[in-house]
């Protein structure tokens, strides 16, 4: 079986290697091929080790054409596995509107048109007027300016980043005062304290986890102190016996004592959420008309953009922002600033409802969705073995946005008569078209109110090409 191992040259000459080469390249598709003759004569010397040889009896060009055989399919499995490691573009059936794992909020079409045109030679840091150089997202700030009421801004690569930058430039060596019911831990272990500490800043605790008045937040002002925070729990609530002063109090407090108020209202909202049904949601406009020196919020959530930190405030914290060191740090590329800047234009044309993804998720109605459930219901209704039903239930806004709200929606689920609801959902994430889908009672649910609706026809396709046999 040794003797008859097709070797790294012989499989390089076969026409599916070839092919593998014009789309990973030859580099690659060489270093795979490698790999699999290795293992393979790895696997052969210890069954040779087990049991006597007995190839000498078969035809050794059949020997030959079946190792030949199994390396194309190694071969081929590992171009397929490397395929599903790259970044690309899935379908989102999952029923959470922001997937943090699914790259949060879509993009709109505007701001894909955006990148495209900011992909070569743009104006990330020159006046396109003067041609003299300005600092990166100069270009926003008028923007923001009429969207939220500030006198200037900062965009940097997300909000930790914002929160990190902001707290070191306003408040190194001095103390902040906070209360504990928000001092926060996000996703991916980012937890507010320890933010605290890198920044530099001595973090001041007041009041409890569930309760924190104006006067806890008035005792704890002295000569060290640089700022009073104020941070909107994103991802979870506190109900019950549970109070907190009014942000405006807060505001106007710090503004009494001579320091800056700081407020980071994490989802970066620019809508009213009440308009869409939802809980309400600080937006950078409300915390500017309530008196905060510097809001912080997340560009990839409620606000519907691509990743990225919104600073605004007024002229002189956010000038001392933009000059510390770490601002060149967290600083963002010309892609994001050009998705960005069209996002924010659907917001100044009052365009975003119909523009922007996000929010065309968040006010579709049940009976838009039911419409679109019907008619990709019709489109796989003849695919063998599956069993289809639409009904009612609910999704959830995600990306640590209005925690526990539950939205209705309405739902496709799908039943096969010869994969479980994991097999199937594998293959619908793993095929030519990838589709995340939540199961459900050993049924995979296609959620179609965090499905745009472009996609439509894209999801029905990846369901018709499924194969139960693999």
């Amino acid at each position: 079986m040794l003797r008859h191992l097709p070797s790294v040259t012989d499989l390089l000459e076969q026409p599916a290697i070839l092919e593998l080469c014009a789309g990973h390249g030859r580099l690659l598709v060489t270093k795979w091929v490698r790999q699999a003759v290795d293992e393979k004569r790895d696997a052969l010397r210890k069954q040779l080790q087990n049991a006597d040889d007995e190839s000498g009896d078969k035809d050794a060009a059949a020997v030959r054409d079946l190792l030949r055989i199994e390396l194309l399919e190694a071969v081929t499995g590992m171009a397929h596995k490397a395929d599903l490691e790259r970044v690309q573009g899935i379908i989102n059936a999952t029923g959470i509107v922001l997937h943090t794992g699914l790259g949060r909020a879509p993009l709109s079409a505007g701001s894909k048109q955006a990148l495209q045109d900011a992909a070569g030679a743009c104006n990330a840091e020159v006046d396109i007027a003067t041609g003299d150089r300005r600092y990166r997202g100069y270009q926003l700030n008028s923007t923001l300016q009429l969207l939220t009421g500030c006198e200037s801004s900062l965009i940097v690569n997300n909000n930790a980043a914002a929160t990190l930058l902001t707290l070191q430039a306003l408040g190194a060596g001095r103390e902040v005062i906070i209360s504990r019911g928000e001092l926060i831990e996000i996703g991916g272990s980012f937890r507010l304290p320890e933010i605290f500490e890198l920044s530099g800043v001595i973090l001041r605790e007041v009041g409890t986890t569930n309760r924190t008045s104006l006067k806890d937040y008035e005792k704890a002002i002295g000569p060290d102190t640089a700022a009073i925070m104020h941070v909107h729990p994103s991802n979870y609530r506190v109900v019950g016996f549970a109070s907190k002063p009014e942000e405006a109090d807060m505001f106007a407090l710090a503004k009494k004592h001579g320091i800056i108020a700081i407020d980071d209202i994490g989802s970066g909202a620019l809508f009213d959420t009440k308009e869409a049904g939802l809980p309400y949601e600080p937006t950078f406009q409300h915390s500017i008309d309530a008196g905060a020196d510097v809001v912080l919020g997340s560009g990839d959530k409620l606000l519907g953009g691509p990743q990225c930190g919104i600073i605004v405030g007024n002229d002189e914290c956010v000038a001392k922002i933009r000059n510390h060191p770490l601002a060149r740090a967290v600083r963002v590329g010309k892609l994001t600033l050009a998705a960005l800047g069209a996002t924010l234009d659907s917001y100044i044309r009052d365009e975003a409802r119909s523009e922007i993804p996000t929010q065309a998720m968040l006010f579709a109605t049940t009976d838009e969705l039911q419409n679109r459930a019907e008619a990709i219901k019709d489109e796989i209704a003849d695919v063998p073995n599956l069993q289809l039903s639409i009904r009612e239930d609910v999704a959830q806004v995600g990306g640590g946005s209005l925690p526990a709200v539950e939205l209705p929606t309405v739902v496709i689920a799908m039943k096969h008569q010869k994969l479980s609801a994991d097999d199937l959902a594998i293959r619908l994430r793993t095929g030519r078209i990838g589709v995340f889908v939540r199961i459900h009672n050993d049924e995979v649910i296609l959620d179609v109110r965090s499905v745009l609706p472009e996609d439509d026809s894209r999801l029905a396709l990846a369901v018709r090409l499924i194969r139960p046999e693999g």
